[in-house]
């Protein structure tokens, strides 16, 4: 049975950890033996069942910007805890003796785990037989990036890695039109699909509004207007407002506090793809997750895309998909609750999109990569 070391971290919200989820999930259904290294806050439901799963002492971003880490109580990290990670991430690999590694969004993003990702690549490089290493990354990446960055992450992806996995279909976005020396990486590149959920039984409950907030901390203006604009609009029932777990409590409940009869609000709820078949409108962030659950949903899409700290991923994926005509798209900046509600109101009124044509099949696209790899 060939084997396979999944290094993922997760800082700000759940995205990185649900898309690497779902693929080890595919991975594990194909027959791999999958060993699944976290590093985030523990979230229910993830990494999932049927894999080993070590995880590493927690750490997350100090701010929306990722401008430092930090421990699981808010403490800054200091160099004994992050040798700690090192060494236990080391021996973790040197335990299993993995076929492959697989490091979920490095070298072109999560910068600030150099600290155990550098020493990882030299102990793969020195392990005989050596593992074949694969960088998993989503469709479109950060564009606005310091110089300098995109020349390093060619070199280490040269000297280092086997394959470059993109999460995506090329005929919604191609590596090389958001990573512009993407024509000087040497290994291969190769195309899973969108990581989306499985197509959804028929929910159980049913909201004709569904506002997901993400999983970051980065959705509390979404979570203020969703209750305002609820409170504006004289037909806002049957409305769901999921605030994802990292919202502060003291956020929860005065939202809670402020929502009339007809929004229920929830923490998280893992049968959220599910909840997509049965709505008429989803309202929420443009994470990659996200937008493909949506995708494969069918149902009317209005994105608010996350924009804070320079971010352009959240943007370009939703201009693409408004493009295509699959989603509206609505600044975060200057979102009220009467901008909200205008723009729900005007949703609902738009027949559905069209059946999405885009290949939402990537967890299995990606054990399809890997096995021919080996």
């Amino acid at each position: 049975m060939a084997s396979v070391f999944f290094y993922v971290q997760h800082l700000l919200g759940i995205g990185h950890l649900a898309r690497a989820s779902r693929v080890a999930a595919a991975l594990v259904e194909d027959g791999f033996r999958v060993t699944m290294v976290t590093g985030g806050l523990p979230v229910k439901g993830f990494p999932g069942p049927g894999l080993d799963h070590v995880a590493l002492p927690a750490v997350g971003s100090a701010s929306e910007a990722f401008s430092g880490l930090v421990e699981a109580d808010g403490k800054p990290v200091d160099e004994a805890f992050l040798a700690r990670r090192r060494d236990l991430l080391l021996a973790a690999l040197h335990e299993r003796r993995p076929d492959i590694v697989v490091i979920e969004a490095f070298p072109f993003g999560r910068r600030q785990m150099r600290f155990e990702l550098l020493p990882l690549l030299d102990a793969v490089a020195a392990m005989a037989p050596r593992p074949r290493l694969v960088t998993s990354v989503r469709d479109l990446l950060q564009e606005r990036v310091k110089p300098g960055r995109n020349e390093e992450t060619v070199e280490l992806l040269n000297r280092h890695f086997d394959l470059v996995m993109v999460h995506g279909d090329p005929a919604f976005a191609r590596l090389e039109e958001t990573f512009p020396l993407a024509a000087e990486i040497r290994p291969p590149v190769g195309y899973s699909g969108l990581v989306a959920a499985p197509p959804p039984q028929p929910p159980r409950e049913v909201f004709n509004v569904l506002v997901s907030a993400g999983g970051g901390a980065a959705g509390a203006e979404l979570v203020r207007a969703t209750v305002e604009a609820a409170r504006l609009l004289p037909d806002a029932s049957g409305w769901a407002l999921i605030t994802g777990p990292n919202l502060p409590q003291a956020e929860f409940d005065a939202a809670a506090a402020a929502a009339p009869s007809g929004l229920q609000l929830f923490r998280f709820r893992e049968d959220f793809p599910v909840l997509l078949g049965g709505a008429e409108l989803s309202v929420s962030q443009a994470g990659y997750n996200t937008v493909c659950d949506v995708l494969r949903a069918g149902c009317r899409s209005l994105l608010v895309p996350f924009a804070a700290g320079g971010e352009t991923e959240q943007p370009a994926r939703a201009a693409r998909l408004s493009r295509l005509g699959l989603a509206e798209a609505l600044p975060e900046t200057g979102l009220t609750g009467p901008v909200l509600a205008e723009a729900i109101r005007a949703a609902l009124a738009r027949p559905k999109p069209p059946r999405a044509t885009l290949d939402l099949d990537g967890a299995m696209g990606s054990a399809r990569l890997l096995r021919a790899l080996l």
